[in-house]
């Protein structure tokens, strides 16, 4: 490297970012002061010069905590009823994989599936499943102590839920005759359903066993799908019986070869112990109890009940990476096994076409525990929402909201769509924001 190259390089030193190719002189570009001016005296012939820059540290470690906690983010487009879900796998996945499975089917080749695919418990699961239960009993229990101290307001025409002391002035409604209303909401006293939306399944004692036809569709008990889960992942109750394997099943293509044989469904318990266990993982039976005391401590509550709620979510997701679980691509109905059941219930966009049939597909975390969006309230006492400013306004899960106005601390994952950063302007102030 010559003289005057040396100079130049050391004049850019760390900023220098990029170097231009000229017939005539060399050109060096620095990122904070832009183009260098040649020398007067550099000699003029064709070269190519690579060097590299070494961008400041504090940089990429800035962009990468923005990244990691985004200030703000919208939340998941509101899915049209008059379209199916998308796959949570992509379509050309599945065809591929249906493919070899009908070539190895014709080979005679088996599949060789892995637990729990094969009808065995994964033994690493049972503990996340048990956890999973008591964490939702948890839920269950606070939740219907902190509806006590804490107002929730439901629609009475569509599924719109507001957590606060006044409902909102949002005008969303999409209920019957919200034209006639000017979509303007009919607000009613909420009950523990509307904040915890009930996704119920069928329970079934051999999930690779016969399926549930629609004449024997009452032969089956609906238990919420959160328990039905943990039940097939290895907690045993004994209201519930659930057959545990000793050997894999044998499936060639989409045909079970061998099940091990059939057994004879035991009929339901309806003992005094069942029937407080019902209370305790079902929602509906929160309904019909008069008798729920307030919290004694209402923050120390708020902070369990969000704990349970965060373990419920975190222990469903580990769960549904190994075990199946179906929803239906047009309506909330859930179904726990490797296949869906053959129940003609589904009533959503055209059904007719479908015979009332389900449509089956993987179903994700937001299926069966629904979040149930509602606006987060900065100021409980304050006035109420508007709709001129509902840009400004963030959104929460029905349960956290409940649990932060109870006294519990927000959670870092729900800061950036609460939008807390953002300052709600006044009414006559909205025409000045940019």
């Amino acid at each position: 490297m010559d003289a005057l190259l040396q100079r130049d390089f050391l004049l850019a030193g760390s900023s220098l970012g990029f170097v231009g190719i000229g017939t005539n002189r060399r050109v060096l570009y620095d990122k904070k002061f832009g183009y260098f001016p040649p020398h007067p005296s550099a000699p003029k012939k064709f070269c190519i010069l690579c060097c590299a820059f070494e961008a400041p540290t504090h940089a990429s470690t800035t962009a990468k905590k923005y990244n990691t906690h985004p200030q703000n983010v919208d939340l998941p487009p509101v899915l049209s009823k008059k379209k199916k879900k998308p796959f949570p796998i992509p379509i050309h996945k599945l065809q591929r994989a249906a493919r070899m499975d009908k070539k190895m089917a014709h080979m005679g080749i088996e599949k060789q599936l892995l637990p729990p695919k094969n009808g065995l418990l994964v033994p690493e699961l049972i503990p996340i499943a048990h956890r999973t239960l008591e964490s939702w009993k948890v839920l269950i229990k606070g939740l219907a102590q902190l509806l006590t101290i804490v107002p929730v307001h439901g629609c009475r025409e569509c599924s719109e839920v507001h957590v606060g002391r006044t409902p909102h002035l949002v005008h969303n409604c999409s209920g019957s005759k919200s034209a006639a209303r000017r979509s303007r909401h009919e607000w009613v006293r909420a009950t523990i359903n509307d904040v915890l939306v009930p996704i119920e399944s069928y329970h079934l004692f051999d999930p690779f066993g016969r399926r549930i036809k629609h004449e024997t569709r009452f032969n089956y008990d609906r238990i919420p799908a959160v328990v039905e889960l943990c039940i097939q992942a290895g907690v045993d109750l004994h209201q519930y019986p659930s057959r545990r394997r000793s050997a894999p099943i044998r499936i060639l293509g989409r045909k079970v070869i061998d099940r091990g044989g059939f057994l004879e469904e035991p009929k339901p318990c309806e003992s005094q112990d069942s029937m407080s266990l019902l209370r305790e993982i079902d929602t509906y039976s929160v309904l019909s109890d008069r008798t729920i005391p307030p919290p004694a401590d209402a923050r120390r509550t708020a902070e369990t009940t969000l704990k349970a709620y965060s373990t419920v979510r975190s222990g469903l997701r580990q769960l549904m990476r190994k075990y199946t679980v179906k929803a239906c691509g047009y309506c909330p109905e859930v179904h726990v096994g490797p296949w869906g059941h053959d129940a003609k219930l589904c009533g959503a966009f055209k059904h007719q076409w479908r015979d009332g049939k389900h449509g089956w597909q993987d179903a994700t975390i937001d299926e069966v525990l629904p979040p149930n969006y509602v606006w987060h309230v900065k100021e409980p006492e304050g006035p109420p929402l508007i709709g001129s400013l509902r840009g400004f306004y963030g959104k929460a899960p029905a349960v956290v909201e409940v649990c932060v106005q109870a006294g519990a601390a927000i959670p870092d994952a729900y800061r950036p769509m609460m939008r807390l950063d953002i300052v709600v302007p006044d009414h006559q102030e909205k025409r000045f924001v940019a």
